[in-house]
């Protein structure tokens, strides 16, 4: 398998498409950068589609726990006064975690599963504001693949 290109939407799309999640893993685990590399593509993209106005002034810390077979990769997204900013590591007193396996987590922000049937088969789990767990992923806009 060749690189995966988590900075191009399409790109990215189309590799979570073709493969199985233990192919996208272990593709992204040999690749220069690996699973952090990927995940800093991946949550930089997210606040770049980040649209201020379906945020309507709120404003909330979310924690995003990834699990991959080299442990966790922790990354907090902060959303307030209009901007979205995002950084590897622990947030304090986050609104919401959201705990998922990479592959789950790359089909989920590609659209190619269901953020509802992952949370009710157990490969999404999620503790603190489940009601603002579901609202705040309309706050961006997917890009086309």
């Amino acid at each position: 398998m060749s690189q995966i290109d988590a900075s191009d939407f399409s790109a990215l799309s189309a590799a979570v498409e073709r493969h199985s999640n233990e192919e996208l893993v272990a593709a992204i685990q040999q690749q220069e950068g690996g699973v952090d590399g990927v995940l800093g593509q991946v949550f930089a993209g997210m606040a770049e589609s980040f649209n201020p106005a379906k945020a309507a002034g709120q404003q909330a810390t979310v924690q995003y726990e990834i699990s991959s077979p080299t442990g966790t990769h922790e990354w907090a997204m902060r959303i307030a006064d209009g901007n979205c900013e995002v950084e590897e590591g622990r947030a304090e007193s986050p609104r919401v975690t959201i705990r998922m396996a990479l592959g789950d987590f790359l089909r989920l922000i590609t659209g190619q599963a269901n953020g509802m049937q992952l949370f009710m088969t157990g490969k999404l789990k999620v503790s603190g504001d489940l009601f603002f767990a579901q609202t705040y992923q309309s706050w961006f806009d997917r890009p086309q693949a």
